[in-house]
């Protein structure tokens, strides 16, 4: 286990300093920036304003869902260094091992319960169960998951992150489907190379 979290560790970190010199917010001289698409000079309280988490408090998804509200979403958020998203997970559902590069995320948990983990620098891996209520900070660039583990109840919670564009980086989808031959993956992970196709297979459905 110790060598192969230490492997993903090293694949994130590789994947980090790749683009470190895009992965923070800059900072804006104006109080806000209109997009580029914008007629005009000037605004109303429209522009302020997101009404994409209307009705998703009402809705339980089939599988785990994450919505946004990024800059790509919410425009008005751009060079302002914060963003959302509302995650839902129904019954027995993963938000699977992942990285933020751009920020450290603050997730507060709304309804039901979750896991979560981290994993730091030092490949210590920090586990906690969260209820209704509580709050957990993911420190940025460190890899993550969070899991329902309740086999009838669904659960929600609001992450808020530091950039306007935190993206995520799967573990599994970065190793797995990134192209490296089959060889290499089970030499790496000491397994055979059916296992690696099968998880391949696996994180293709």
């Amino acid at each position: 286990m110790s060598a192969t979290m230490r492997l993903i560790q090293l694949s994130v970190v590789a994947l980090a300093i790749s683009i470190r010199a895009v992965a923070s917010d800059p900072d804006i001289s104006s109080d806000y920036i209109l997009p580029e698409n914008h007629t005009g000079t000037t605004v109303d309280a429209s522009f302020f304003t997101y009404t994409g988490f209307r009705g998703l408090f009402d809705q339980t998804p089939e599988t785990f869902t994450a919505t946004k509200a990024s800059m790509d979403e919410f425009p008005a958020l751009k060079g302002q260094s914060v963003s959302y998203a509302m995650l839902q997970f129904p019954p027995n559902t993963i938000f699977p091992p992942h990285t933020r590069l751009d920020s450290a995320g603050l997730m507060l948990v709304l309804t039901g319960s979750l896991e979560v983990g981290l994993i730091d620098s030092k490949n210590v891996l920090y586990t906690k169960k969260l209820q209704a209520g509580d709050m957990f900070v993911f420190p940025k660039g460190l890899i993550h998951y969070q899991y329902n583990a309740d086999p009838n109840l669904p659960a929600t919670a609001i992450a808020s992150f530091g950039s306007a564009s935190a993206r995520s980086v799967a573990v599994p989808a970065s190793i797995f489907n990134s192209g490296i031959r089959d060889a290499v993956l089970a030499k790496s992970f000491k397994t055979d190379i059916s296992t690696v196709r099968k998880i391949r297979a696996g994180l293709k459905n």
